[in-house]
């Protein structure tokens, strides 16, 4: 027999474990959805969509589903992850159960996704409640307000799918238009609304904009008679940077932060400003930041055909080497600006949230990482189903960050890193005094997170 010279030990394996859960650390996941009430709400708002005497919910196979993507599943067969787990995860339905489900839903599509938004939002206000000062919408004020990021991405098709179509850049797919709450610099964000469009729909079509706007307003937990106001920040690039957009955030009495594009005559009014009336900006962490200034010129423009109290605020920067200029630069320096109507706060301090909004692009690359990066299904109206199985997969992440895992390094965990050190934890199914025990791998580097998390949850109050 000769001598191994592989690094690793030589084992023989065979097909014969019994009682092993591969992915026993989703009931992080499980134990989020019961405390937030997602999987009752859900249960009673698709209650019309399940026939007389079916052996499935359709809500637990929604709620399935998103687990399913939660944990790296990026198709509907996905879910047989599950379904190989009934100890931990119940009864799983067929792959033509789910197929059927789909269908179904897709063929009433508005009034199935309105029935998924209510329960969403239902247990968003549940999930919020039960964080506490944790909770995005804590304390929030006109100078703290709760910010919500508006981005669209650009999703792939890589074969016919219906209202598929070319994309600016040279692609072929979908245009999605996706709203993001932000958590803050301490967590992360939870997704209140996706459209899903044709990949050559505009980026500033302000129509859409506005439509999510509305559907990301009714998710928040806030009476529906009482205006938010401006406690709510909307912030977006500057693809929202359009007359109507502006006008109807001002309507709603909404604080908005959006992208300006500048024009040959903003340019020429910023060459005006002395330079005296620059204050350098700040960098991510609220220093100040080397060759990089800001300044406002709203009383220098004639803005007399926008709506009132919009303040333009422009930023001039060395760009990076290799950046191409464009012809509103000046002097070598990249000059880009947003509006807003916050009435206070130091300049610098504005910009700086502004340029937050980029989080949104950590948000998206989230969601791509949770079922987002391939729209599977043929029909529009089952991706648009679809899309609303990434928002419960993104949303039972994030809650389960901001409830379970509240004072550690995973609260800012990103998807990938979730499922490598906690969701893939393993364990092995005991029986006891007619109890089953579900027994986590000791030697896992992180079961210690994973359990204290499983101990909070269990301390937090069923849903009423």
């Amino acid at each position: 027999m000769s001598k191994s010279t592989s690094p690793y030990p030589s084992v023989s394996a065979s097909a014969t474990g019994t009682g092993v859960v591969s992915h026993a650390g989703a009931v992080l996941l499980l134990r989020t959805a019961e405390k937030t009430g997602l999987a009752s709400e859900l249960t009673t708002e698709l209650a019309p969509y399940r026939k007389p005497l079916a052996r499935h919910d359709p809500g637990k196979i929604l709620l399935d589903l998103a687990i399913a993507l939660a944990i790296g599943g990026d198709c509907l067969a996905d879910i047989a992850q599950l379904r190989s787990h009934p100890e931990v995860f119940g009864q799983v339905a067929s792959d033509p159960t789910v197929s059927r489900l789909i269908s179904a839903l897709a063929a009433d599509a508005d009034t199935a996704l309105a029935a998924i938004g209510r329960a969403r939002a239902t247990a968003r206000a549940h999930s919020w409640t039960a964080a506490g000062e944790s909770a995005p919408d804590h304390a929030i004020d006109e100078q703290h307000p709760l910010v919500i990021d508006i981005d669209a991405t650009l999703v792939t098709a890589h074969s016919e799918k219906e209202s598929a179509a070319p994309t600016f850049k040279r692609g072929f797919g979908f245009h999605p238009l996706c709203v993001f709450v932000d958590h803050g610099t301490g967590g992360t964000g939870e997704p209140v609304a996706m459209l899903l469009r044709p990949g050559n729909s505009g980026s500033n079509t302000a129509a859409d904009h506005v439509t999510v706007v509305q559907d990301a307003l009714a998710q928040l937990p806030f009476d529906p008679a009482y205006r938010v106001g401006k406690k709510v920040l909307v912030r977006i690039d500057g693809a929202g940077g359009t007359h109507h957009l502006i006008e109807y955030l001002t309507k709603r009495r909404l604080s908005y932060s959006v992208g300006f594009g500048l024009t040959d005559t903003h340019a020429e009014a910023i060459d005006l400003v002395p330079e005296t009336a620059w204050t350098p900006a700040y960098n991510a962490d609220g220093q100040v930041r080397d060759d990089a200034w800001v300044t406002e010129i709203t009383d220098m423009l004639d803005l007399s055909s926008w709506p009132k109290g919009m303040r333009v605020i422009v930023r001039k920067e060395r760009p990076h080497p290799g950046a191409q200029l464009r012809f509103t630069d000046r002097d070598g320096l990249r000059l880009t600006a947003f509006v807003t109507n916050t009435r206070r706060g130091q300049l610098p301090d504005l910009e700086l949230r502004h340029r937050r909004r980029a989080r949104c692009e950590d948000r998206i690359r989230a969601a791509k990482a949770t079922g987002l990066q391939n729209l599977p299904l043929h029909g529009f109206e089952q991706n648009r189903i679809w899309l609303a199985l990434v928002q419960l997969a993104c949303e039972l992440v994030a809650w389960m960050q901001m409830l379970a895992l509240t004072d550690g390094p995973a609260r800012r965990w990103e998807p990938k890193r979730l499922r490598l050190r906690l969701l893939s934890i393993a364990g092995r199914i005991a029986r006891h005094a007619r109890r089953v025990r579900l027994r986590l791998a000791a030697s896992a580097p992180d079961v210690d997170v994973l359990v204290a998390g499983l101990n909070r949850l269990a301390a937090l109050p069923a849903p009423v």
